[in-house]
């Protein structure tokens, strides 16, 4: 039996019987059962830490890691502990982020074939130079909703996205065309895709045509090469739509309306120590 458990049992019981004898009977010190009585009160050194980090990470639901909370700890609460320390603290409060699953998917076949001009180079001098795009689908007990992005490299932002009850080619024109009409391109735009079936239409060919943007598309078989698109929506699933099941189609597109607005203006980017819009608003 732990001391800190025998010194709770003669706690309990010490209007009944004598501490020395109670402290014989167990074999512990009289000193170390009264330092417990000043000490027992006295919350762990940890434990204020421990609860900003719960903090954190009850807004969202334990979604994020030690390198993330660390840094939302000095943004927000103007608190600097090493990420070590940080790690310690949530796996010993059990605070720590699930993890992510990964999964991808290509069909279809190809009319219109681009060179990988991103060639994983996915860093951006200025907004709108380089962006990826992909379609991932949400289960819902009434079937999958299809959701279409536009990430932006320069700062990571989600520029546009589209959802639609069917995989078609016009769920990604609506995406692209979404984009244009929000966002100024000053200068050359390279747009990159995996080779889904959308992305080598006929009408995909059509309107990189009429807005001058330069289409980029990954090798075959290989995700990595559009690893940004992919990993937004594994945080997506992962911090959102995984941890609930989701009854309809409006419960989907509303759970991914709030997400992505938390991603883009209340989600820090690791990296630049910033959300994708302060970011974005220091280059504007």
């Amino acid at each position: 039996m732990k001391p800190s458990l025998k010194y709770r049992l003669i706690e309990q019981c010490a209007g009944k019987y004598p501490v020395q004898v109670m402290c014989k009977f167990y074999g512990v010190s009289r000193s170390g059962y009264y330092r417990y009585l000043q000490h027992k009160n006295i919350p762990a050194k940890d434990a204020l830490l421990a609860n900003l980090i719960a903090e954190c990470q009850s807004v969202r639901g334990k979604i994020h890691g030690y390198r993330y909370i660390q840094l939302w700890l000095e943004k927000n609460k103007g608190v600097y502990r090493n990420p070590k320390t940080v790690l310690h603290i949530m796996r010993k409060y059990g605070l720590l982020s699930e993890v992510r699953c990964k999964r991808w998917q290509n069909c279809g076949q190809a009319i219109h074939r681009y060179a990988n001009i991103l060639n994983r180079n996915f860093k951006a001098q200025y907004p709108n130079q380089k962006w990826v795009t992909d379609i991932s689908y949400i289960p819902t007990s009434q079937g999958f909703l299809y959701l279409s992005v536009i990430r932006d490299l320069f700062d990571n932002s989600i520029v546009a996205y589209k959802t639609s009850r069917q995989q078609t080619v016009n769920l990604v024109l609506d995406t692209v065309r979404a984009a244009l009409q929000k966002e100024v391109v000053a200068g050359k735009l390279q747009l990159h895709s995996d080779q889904g079936f959308q992305y080598t239409s006929q009408a995909y060919f059509n309107l990189t045509q009429e807005y001058g943007i330069t289409p980029s598309m990954s090798r075959r078989g290989n995700p990595y090469d559009n690893a940004l698109a992919e990993n937004f929506f594994s945080m997506l699933k992962m911090e959102c739509i995984s941890r609930q099941k989701i009854q309809s189609f409006e419960q989907a597109q509303q759970l991914i309306e709030d997400y992505i607005h938390f991603y883009n203006f209340e989600r820090y980017q690791l990296k630049y120590r910033l959300t994708p819009f302060q970011k974005r608003s220091q280059t504007a």
